[in-house]
């Protein structure tokens, strides 16, 4: 079975700002270690050039890679930004972030078309819609995240063609009874797929058990968010900036599900999140 991890920023010392190829690689061969098949390295939002840099040095390794061994297959590239909410910023950088707009876009995107395969944006920014719509448009998919939005908010993103929720309830506008936000639209919706991180840390594992209980299982895709700090192997602490902010999850996608069926989480749809889920997710874009 191909298991598959759409948002990693790094494992095991290395991450996706490195300045080497090989790096990425160690990055795949770590991820293949614990049984992934296939992995979208996530760049962190910074300045255009130095995400085109980062993407450049994903790009050179995907070269270099050859179907068959053991590291994990890397699948193209994830961009977790720059068109998210400051308010909403989480462990990243928000002096990073910027206003969504065509010429930025292009400027990012130009020379990478083929290879981006998923980028997160926050719904709710001026000229979000019309992005959402373009970059859909150009075949990338768009998942909604690091983001403010009400559920109405979140819904105008959808139907402006985003696909998916970007770490569900992890910096984003939570439920409220009076506005469920895009935490709520992610559940609620039946066709949006949502990613979620489940280690220890950041969410409950009740309310990974309400997930898996109102949403459709083939629309949830666990995720690890793993980051340069992130060991390979379970952890007994949350991964934490200086700030004391989570910043990255703490396992791989495959000890997040052993975890989930463990706990008495249903086993088919919990290997479907890992397998078949990301695998047509990757497909609809």
């Amino acid at each position: 079975m191909k298991t598959i991890d759409v948002h990693t920023h790094g494992i095991g010392g290395f991450d996706t700002t490195a300045v080497s190829e090989y790096d990425i690689l160690r990055i795949a061969e770590i991820h293949g270690s614990h049984g992934v098949s296939e992995i979208v390295p996530t760049v962190f939002p910074s300045t255009i050039s130095l995400m085109r840099e980062n993407m450049q040095t994903i790009k050179d390794a995907m070269a270099l890679q050859k179907p068959g061994g053991t590291e994990a297959m890397i699948a193209g590239i994830h961009l977790e930004g720059p068109f998210l909410n400051p308010a909403r910023c989480g462990a990243l950088n928000a002096d990073s972030f910027i206003v969504p707009d065509e010429y930025g876009l292009k400027l990012l995107l130009e020379g990478f078309e083929d290879v981006v395969r998923i980028m997160t944006v926050s719904p709710e920014l001026d000229g979000a819609p019309d992005i959402i719509k373009t970059i859909s448009g150009m075949g990338v998919i768009v998942s909604m995240g690091h983001s403010d939005a009400t559920y109405s908010e979140a819904e105008e993103g959808f139907n402006s063609g985003a696909r998916a929720i970007t770490h569900i309830f992890n910096a984003m506008r939570g439920i409220h009874h009076r506005e469920p936000g895009i935490a709520g639209f992610g559940l609620m919706n039946k066709d949006i797929y949502i990613e979620v991180i489940a280690d220890s840390f950041h969410l409950d594992l009740k309310l990974i058990d309400l997930i898996f209980s109102v949403k459709d299982p083939e629309r949830i895709i666990l995720i690890s968010d793993s980051v340069k700090n992130t060991k390979t192997e379970a952890v007994s602490d949350g991964i934490m900036n200086g700030e004391g902010r989570l910043m990255g999850g703490s396992l791989t996608v495959t000890e997040s599900a052993e975890r989930l069926i463990k706990a008495g989480i249903n086993k088919e749809v919990v290997m479907k999140s890992i397998s078949e889920n990301p695998a047509r997710y990757l497909n609809s874009g």
